[in-house]
């Protein structure tokens, strides 16, 4: 396939919640493979809300198969609009034969995807499924999807995007329940559209949430229970047995308060359901009961920890109902689900989230918590504090077209905001550190370059994220100048105006450059694979000696590494200290 001339793809959804966030990745795998391309998301209305304001895609339609989709004619009708946008190849992450039927019938010339539900006729380019033998996360089934296109490496954790404004309205409606911007906001999911086998039980959830309250912030914590439309009188009934009331919001959300009221959660305590993957995309610290279904391929990515089961013979089955004694569930005690709730907040205490900065746990908490070292480091939640980060722009940032000459053509990567307020909620500065050549080009002006950056420090800003600086250099490479990457003016700079200490310092980027500069300047580094890195540079860089000290598929999983790694340093200085004080 040759990408060039891949104008206009179509994406068709899965069409679960769940299934769709564990998708997000390969949408960004997607948008580095065909940087210049439009993407259009085809998905039913559900997961079509999960993507309002996706910076990733240029539009969603909306697959409307219980009204105006509906039948063979909605097909047909359907068929029709896909027609108008005149796509050129579709890219189908759901499986259906319905799904390679409608592209085919909509004339979309290259129609790509796996090979599954008897559809091979109708795919141009069909990729065989998976083995059984190579069982993988939903994450990586959907992203290997794209790896005979070209795309290299490993997904990181499902992003999601909730605006500034919908937080602002569901805070207000807390408001309006009582629950203030300080209290912690215990989550409740206790429902499952997919059947009564995975559903935890409801007068556990409610002994569960009461004790949470009662132990972790005995004034300060309220609990909000949460469901699709169907299970409000499952909320009533949590409600009821509980012993300090919690506010109800089962089947009274859309996709998008839903999302909003997920990310304000400080613990979130859900069955195996869509909800749970929209939390793992926010970094909530979660509790998951997992009963009928299999953890290990629908789990939330990257975080066993948060999954609590019951090893039994007849588990995972996958079943709806449970047709015995439901013994994977009925195993599952309050204490198993307490113990680990305190365990996923004292983990996120140590990251430097939100818990850490006006949420305190209560001493009952802390002391529980605190088993887990025996000697605690003691400032973990500052543990950036003194270090400056330096980003590369485009490719790190951004999608990079090439050259960004106008604020429209700006976005920011999935996720990226929210990585960085990682970042500084655990006291980092950070730095912006570009090569923007297009000026001595002329392909865009002083004048376009800083608009350009007024769009990118006001994205950051939502989300409550400084720039300390952004530093350029305008040159073009044949210049000569000291400024230009992999040459360390930009960085000598920083360190004469801001009294950077380079000891304590990342340099993020996706070039060979960046890997080059932090050598140069003593920085440990990190090459993130968003800018579609060739292997062959990664191999240049082992062969010069700058190889960087991870190398990650996003900057979300960048960030993650890098707090680990801030982190153990922090520890090992603690230890000794420990040890001497022993």
């Amino acid at each position: 396939m040759r990408k060039e001339s891949i104008r206009r793809v179509l994406v068709r959804a899965p069409n679960w919640i769940g299934d769709a966030v564990m998708c997000e990745p390969a949408l960004r795998g997607l948008r580095s493979l065909f940087p210049q391309a439009e993407l259009t998301l085809l998905a039913k209305g559900t997961v079509a809300e999960l993507f309002v304001g996706y910076t990733g895609l240029n539009r969603v339609l909306v697959y409307d198969d219980k009204g105006a989709h509906a039948g063979l004619a909605g097909k047909w009708t359907l068929a029709g609009t896909l027609r108008q946008h005149r796509f050129d190849l579709a890219v189908l992450f759901q499986n259906a034969f319905e799904a390679a039927f409608i592209t085919w019938l909509a004339g979309i010339p290259r129609r790509y995807g796996y090979l599954t539900d008897g559809r091979a006729i109708f795919l141009t380019d069909p990729v065989a499924v998976p083995g059984p033998h190579s069982l993988t996360h939903q994450v990586g089934y959907y992203w290997n999807l794209l790896k005979p296109l070209g795309l290299a490496g490993e997904p990181s954790a499902p992003a999601l995007v909730v605006s500034v404004d919908e937080e602002r309205v569901f805070e207000r409606r807390l408001s309006e329940a009582g629950i203030t911007p300080a209290d912690l906001v215990i989550g409740l999911n206790p429902g499952s559209t997919n059947g009564s086998a995975k559903r935890w039980f409801p007068e556990r959830f409610a002994e569960a949430a009461d004790r949470l309250q009662r132990e972790l912030h005995p004034r300060h914590a309220r609990v909000i229970i949460v469901g699709a439309r169907g299970e409000e009188k499952l909320g009533a009934a949590i409600a009821e047995r509980m012993q300090i009331k919690p506010v109800v919001y089962s089947g009274q959300t859309t996709v998008r308060e839903l999302m909003a009221a997920i990310k304000r959660c400080g613990l979130f305590l859900t069955n195996d359901t869509g909800p749970m993957h929209i939390a793992a995309a926010f970094g909530v610290p979660l509790v998951v009961i997992f009963g009928s279904s299999d953890s290990t391929t629908t789990g939330p990515f990257g975080n066993k920890e948060a999954v609590v089961r019951q090893p039994v013979d007849c588990a995972p089955c996958l079943l709806r109902e449970c047709p015995i004694d439901h013994r994977c569930m009925t195993l599952v005690s309050v204490d198993r689900v307490y113990d680990a709730a305190v365990q996923q907040m004292q983990a996120d205490r140590l990251a430097g989230n939100k818990l850490t900065s006006d949420k305190p746990m209560s001493r009952e908490t802390d002391a529980s918590a605190q088993k887990l070292s025996a000697c605690p480091p003691a400032n973990l939640s500052a543990v950036l504090s003194g270090y400056t980060i330096f980003l590369d722009r485009d490719g790190t940032l951004n999608p990079d077209p090439g050259y960004i000459r106008s604020p429209e053509q700006f976005e920011l990567f999935p996720g990226v905001a929210q990585a960085l307020a990682k970042l500084v909620r655990a006291g980092a500065r950070l730095i912006v550190v570009t090569n923007q050549s297009g000026v001595a080009r002329g392909l865009f002006s002083i004048g376009d370059l800083e608009a350009i950056h007024a769009k990118l420090m006001r994205l950051l800003g939502e989300a409550g994220v400084p720039l300390d600086a952004i530093y350029v250099c305008p040159h073009h490479p044949d210049d000569g100048c000291e400024c230009r990457k992999p040459n360390r003016g930009l960085i000598d700079r920083a360190v004469r105006e801001l009294q950077v200490d380079l000891s304590q310092s990342y340099l993020i980027g996706d070039h060979a450059r960046d890997m080059e500069l932090a050598k140069r300047v003593g920085s440990r580094s990190i090459l993130v694979t968003t800018g579609a890195v060739p292997p062959k540079q990664v191999e240049g860089l082992k062969a010069s000696g700058s190889v960087p000290d991870l190398v990650a598929s996003s900057l979300a999983e960048a960030v993650d590494w890098l707090l680990t790694d801030a982190r153990s340093r922090i520890r090992h200085v603690d230890d000794r200290r420990c040890r001497i004080r022993e």
